[in-house]
């Protein structure tokens, strides 16, 4: 008498290359058959981002704001152009910086401007600090799903106090309010410098109101070109020169320093 047949002899031996025998003639070869690609012939990733390197720095004091970016525009090894501002003047009293993405960098400063003259002629004022700070991460918060890929950093003089700050942020609009603040290709050597000699973090013996320090414009000024100069020195993408706005009551004044080229 014949043995009735069993589910498990529909069934081919796991892992084994052979054909089902219920599957249809035309059915798709096995794995371990499809034919090896070389490395060499796959086609390259794509990607709309681009990473064009350079720092910036924002860092406040009680009565004054400095945001500083060098001028150099890279592509990997490449440096297309030395003088490539990253830094734009968004009111009287608040100054942007951006790292990242050229192209990200530009179209986010244009919008900006432009939300900004809307609200001008809306109010007759310009916005206040916090107001920018504000209306900054809420445009970076609303591209989240495809980020605006550039890295800013945000400083002024606050209208009502008088008081010096600066904000970092990253690509989707997180925020926080700081005394100093680096992002870009250069943040892990000036960042440490700043933090050490501007905010007082490494002297750990000291209590925490007493742990930054109080420097005046002429001394951040030139702790921001010093930290510039050592990146200079490491930090391939970073260079050419260094723009410097210095915030204060009495406005924004532009300086600029030359820096390594090579």
């Amino acid at each position: 008498m014949d043995r009735p047949l069993s589910h498990s002899s529909f069934l081919p031996p796991l892992f084994s290359s052979a054909p089902h025998p219920l599957s249809p003639p035309h059915s798709v070869p096995h794995p371990s058959a499809a034919p090896s690609v070389n490395a060499a012939e796959r086609p390259a990733r794509w990607s709309p981002y681009q990473d064009n390197g350079g720092t910036v720095v924002a860092l406040a004091g009680r009565d004054y704001a400095i945001v500083a970016a060098d001028t150099r525009f890279s592509v990997s090894f490449s440096i297309p152009t030395r003088e490539f501002t990253k830094i734009t003047q968004l009111t009287d009293r608040v100054v942007l910086a951006s790292a990242g993405m050229g192209a990200d960098r530009q179209y986010l400063h244009k919008m900006l401007h432009t939300r900004l003259a809307m609200y001008r002629h809306q109010h007759q004022r310009d916005m206040s600090l916090p107001a920018a700070a504000q209306m900054l991460s809420n445009t970076l918060y609303s591209r989240r799903f495809f980020p605006i890929y550039a890295f800013n950093v945000l400083g002024g003089i606050d209208s009502a106090t008088g008081e010096g700050f600066v904000y970092g942020y990253d690509a989707i609009g997180s925020h926080e309010q700081l005394k100093v603040v680096c992002s870009g290709s250069g943040q892990a050597i000036v960042q440490p410098v700043l933090d050490q000699q501007f905010s007082g973090r490494q002297r750990y013996s000291v209590p925490d109101a007493e742990r930054a320090p109080s420097l005046t414009l002429e001394q951040a000024t030139a702790l921001v070109r010093d930290a510039f100069a050592s990146a200079t020195e490491r930090d391939i993408h970073t260079g050419d020169a260094l723009e410097m706005w210095q915030i204060t009551a009495a406005g924004v004044r532009q300086t600029r320093y030359e820096l390594r080229k090579d």
